[in-house]
């Protein structure tokens, strides 16, 4: 196949801003392009984790991409024997692997799926962490469907919100669910009861509505290892196992998924001074924000920071984790890997794909 065929629409030039990259990755749904100057030279590969790494270390959004690039990534040469290429990739655990000829210039592309016809997966670790799952809320905005079900069972194709996050996490290998459970949780429970799973729920009922971690409070000396809360109505394309890892060696006490979020003002944008004289004009400024997701890892000595039978918010929590010195970190990933279904707008998006 022609290099230009199968790489169509991830080539990008060095000069593109990271915001621009994540853009694209999005709209591909890929997390890989393959970055050339303007001689076409190829250069490197830049990976969503390429990215994810950079803001974390304070670059902005708008940073150029050859900023960022990791220029000295292991590629594969047209002399290397195929078993070598896939010893290479899997070493690396590598999604792909560029080929170069004698004189550097990329001439093929090996996938890890088209190598490794066995199943063998890109990444097969398990973490065994709790999960707790806050699904008792009434899911107002996505009345007046949650009139008849609870949010948590809307269904999402052949399945429901619930079951996509839950397979989600069971798929890295956590296997011991708590879910937080009020509004229509005997319709909920009921439904998860009948499921052939091989994980494990376990139930906990608030009496009253707690906020969006209060009701954790009844989990103390349950849970003894760091542990994920998630929203019912969060899908998130992003291997947990990475924010894990971002939460373990920074030793934060939570870590936030973060999703971009770009939002453009259609209209020039005028700075005033005294008496309204003009000192600037922006047009069509756009603002880039780091967005709370509804998804964390959090260390298990702050169950014992959450008041009992007291309504309490996720952002209360934090304040209190930053009053006493303790670390919060932030794991972007990029606007469209993060879906909100818990509205109707969202909801719609997603079933008509």
């Amino acid at each position: 196949m022609n290099i230009d065929t199968l790489i169509k629409n991830r080539k990008v030039y060095d000069d593109i801003s990271i915001y621009q990259a994540l853009k694209m990755m999005d709209v591909e749904k890929s997390k890989v392009l393959f970055v050339f100057n303007y001689d076409e030279d190829f250069i490197s590969i830049l990976t969503i984790g390429d990215i994810q790494r950079a803001i974390i270390r304070e670059h902005s959004l708008s940073t150029k991409i050859s900023e960022i690039l990791d220029k000295h990534k292991i590629i594969a040469t047209c002399d290397e024997e195929i078993e070598e290429i896939k010893a290479k990739m899997l070493k690396l655990r590598a999604e792909c692997m560029p080929i170069l000829d004698r004189d550097g210039k990329l001439i093929n592309i090996l996938f890890w799926n088209d190598l490794f016809l066995d199943g063998t997966k890109i990444d097969d670790r398990k973490i065994n962490l709790p999960v707790v799952i806050m699904a008792g809320g009434k899911g107002t905005r996505l009345k007046p469907l949650t009139n008849v079900i609870p949010k948590p069972l809307v269904p999402v194709g052949e399945k429901t919100i619930l079951e996509e996050i839950m397979d989600q996490f069971e798929s890295i290998g956590c296997m011991e669910f708590y879910m937080s459970v009020n509004y229509k949780y005997d319709m909920l429970e009921f439904y998860l009861n009948q499921l052939e799973h091989k994980y494990n729920i376990n139930f906990f009922k608030e009496e009253k509505p707690l906020g969006t971690i209060g009701s954790v409070s009844l989990l103390k000396d349950k849970i003894n290892t760091p542990f994920f809360v998630s929203n019912c109505d969060i899908l998130i394309d992003q291997d947990f196992r990475d924010v894990y890892d971002y939460h373990v060696e920074n030793k934060n006490d939570i870590t936030i998924i973060t999703a971009v979020k770009n939002f453009q003002i259609p209209y020039g944008v005028i700075e005033t001074t005294t008496n309204g004289v003009m000192t600037g004009l922006t047009e069509k400024p756009e603002f880039n924000y780091m967005i709370n997701t509804g998804v964390y890892v959090l260390q298990p000595d702050l169950i014992y920071e959450i008041p009992e039978n007291e309504f309490f918010h996720i952002t209360h929590l934090m304040e209190k984790v930053r009053t006493k010195g303790g670390r919060i970190g932030c794991f972007p990933v990029s606007e469209n890997s993060w879906r909100d279904i818990g509205e109707w707008d969202e909801y719609l998006k997603l079933i008509r794909v």
